[in-house]
């Protein structure tokens, strides 16, 4: 799992960076708000670690401004504002969580690993319904025992759609989440991503919303 760490303490960043490292997971570090937005745009993370009073942007706005532009990565604060207005305009900026300074590393842990549950980061099969099964390792589509190889992309977006099932998903929101900014997609090549997807699952899973997106829709 690929996490963005955004903390200005140079002595916290390199504590927190070891911790995580010695979980196995790998952590990009930015001590400055503007130099995560540049980040986030160019690499594909799993999971955000803000601290809020950063320079040039803080954590909050940084925040706000990826779920306006439909960017979902699952994100935790870790602040020493502590007030209940502070926790609230957290989570109204997006967070999925708010971890108060000074804090336990074993307590980061368990919030990271609460995360990766709700939001099955680590589940290596996804089951579609009793006959399919996804295997997001492998990227590969089990369905009633033959097995099809999708393509990266492929992949990524019927991950991502089983991520959000029954949930409206728009095409800015897919190359937001999915693509690098200046690697952004066509909409007819997301249409053709999509086709090929259905020709594997079947054309009743993925429904599209005309003018708006597309709907996993699971049984």
């Amino acid at each position: 799992m690929k996490i963005l760490l955004l903390e200005d303490d140079l002595i916290l960043n390199e504590i927190i960076e070891e911790f995580l490292q010695g979980l196995e997971y790998e952590v990009t570090c930015v001590f400055d708000g503007m130099k995560a937005c540049e980040l986030i745009y160019e690499e594909h993370f799993d999971l955000l670690i803000l601290d809020v009073n950063v320079p040039n942007m803080t954590g909050f706005e940084f925040l706000k401004s990826l779920r306006e532009n439909s960017i979902t990565t699952p994100a935790i604060f870790i602040t020493s504002l502590d007030s209940v207005d502070d926790v609230e305009e957290g989570f109204k900026a997006g967070a999925d969580d708010y971890l108060k300074k000074p804090f336990e590393l074993k307590e980061l842990e368990l919030r990271i690993n609460n995360i990766k549950r709700l939001l099955h980061l680590d589940d290596e099969d996804l089951i579609i319904d009793e006959n399919i099964r996804f295997n997001t390792k492998l990227n590969y589509v089990d369905n009633n025992s033959i097995k099809s190889k999708l393509p990266l992309k492929e992949a990524q977006i019927l991950k991502y759609l089983l991520k959000n099932t029954n949930r409206c998903i728009s095409q800015e929101e897919l190359s937001s989440n999915i693509w690098n900014y200046e690697d952004a997609p066509t909409s007819s090549t997301i249409r053709t991503y999509i086709k090929n997807i259905r020709k594997i699952l079947g054309e009743e899973y993925i429904e599209t919303i005309k003018g708006v997106g597309y709907r996993f829709n699971k049984k």
